[in-house]
């Protein structure tokens, strides 16, 4: 495990943050939750928003996936999304949600913005970002897909970004 280089917790803290916020609008799952807060461990991703009925740790359904994360990714609760958003867009945040929607801007041909900030939000697993949620944002940013379910698991959709996200600002 040495030869990995992984940071200990306090090094974690420490470390400079990709300027990335990840929202979970009313995700159902515990297994999603903990996934979501491992990719950020990955990512070293300033900051996760839990909001509505979104589960939050500590949870061990939640740990189970997030095999320690929890401990290292910094994450705060908002009832509403709707106010986690506007007070996101209030400290300079752009604020993007993840969704298939009318004038969405496709991921590969997103840029992420160099000047200020960035927040994703990311919907329930059926229902997917709220409308009211929807109306705020500054945009949307699609993940083309050309199969028949033209859906993905909102894990596997937070990677997804979160890696070509990641990949822009590294080059």
């Amino acid at each position: 495990m040495d030869e990995l280089g992984r940071k200990s917790v306090a090094e974690f803290k420490e470390a400079d943050k990709t300027p990335l916020v990840l929202i979970l609008d009313n995700v159902r799952s515990m297994h999603n939750v903990g996934s979501v807060f491992r990719t950020a461990d990955a990512f070293l991703i300033q900051g996760i928003v839990l909001c509505g009925f979104t589960p939050k740790p500590p949870h061990r359904d939640i740990h189970k996936t997030a095999l320690g994360a929890t401990e290292t990714v910094e994450w705060q609760y908002f009832e509403s999304t709707v106010d986690a958003v506007e007070a996101l867009k209030k400290d300079g945040y752009r604020v993007m949600a993840i969704e298939q929607a009318e004038n969405s801007i496709s991921l590969d041909r997103f840029t992420p913005p160099a000047e200020k900030p960035l927040a994703l939000v990311f919907g329930n697993e059926v229902d997917g970002v709220d409308a009211n949620v929807m109306k705020i944002v500054d945009g949307c940013i699609e993940i083309p897909q050309l199969g028949m379910k033209h859906s993905l698991n909102i894990s596997v959709s937070t990677g997804i970004v979160v890696w070509d996200l990641f990949s822009k600002w590294k080059q």
